[in-house]
């Protein structure tokens, strides 16, 4: 597996791993809720953020994650896999590669997503603050985590 910056002309591809991931792990989302964030997934939040893939040997994504952020730490925007490739360390290989390469401190999650805060917390992430509805004003409470530099892959 090897980690490369995304293209543009990929996202149409990511656009669709996003809606499988989400479909396999965001359970609080409804059609109309995938409905809504499909278009600005493409449109919007992926040319926002600095885009990594996570890509077998054969070059197919198995996932992606997006950065914000510059010179006081970056944030994880977003860390998205392929259904199928889950368990398999490749979420924890972008992460250290976020963590160490591009100096990422900080993820937001979503609450009602209790494996995705699990994995943070295993990488050393911790909840320091809380904010009740996403950043779209939709009612899906986000938390905000800070690596604890001491501890996890960061330290």
């Amino acid at each position: 597996m090897r980690i490369a910056s995304a293209r543009p002309a990929e996202y149409p591809a990511l656009v669709t791993l996003w809606e499988a991931s989400v479909r396999a792990t965001h359970d609080f989302l409804s059609e109309a809720d995938i409905a809504f964030f499909k278009p600005l997934i493409l449109t919007e939040f992926l040319p926002a953020v600095e885009l990594h893939c996570a890509r077998c040997e054969a070059g197919r994504v198995l996932g992606f994650l997006g950065l914000s952020g510059g010179k006081d730490g970056r944030t994880v925007e977003m860390l998205f896999l392929a259904p199928e490739e889950r368990g398999k360390g490749i979420g924890r290989r972008l992460m250290e590669f976020a963590i160490r390469e591009r100096d990422a401190r900080r993820v937001d999650v979503n609450e009602q997503n209790p494996q995705a805060r699990a994995f943070y917390e295993h990488l050393g992430f911790r909840v320091v603050s809380r904010s009740g509805r996403d950043g779209m004003g939709k009612p899906f409470p986000l938390l905000h985590m800070e690596l604890e530099a001491a501890r996890g892959i960061g330290g």
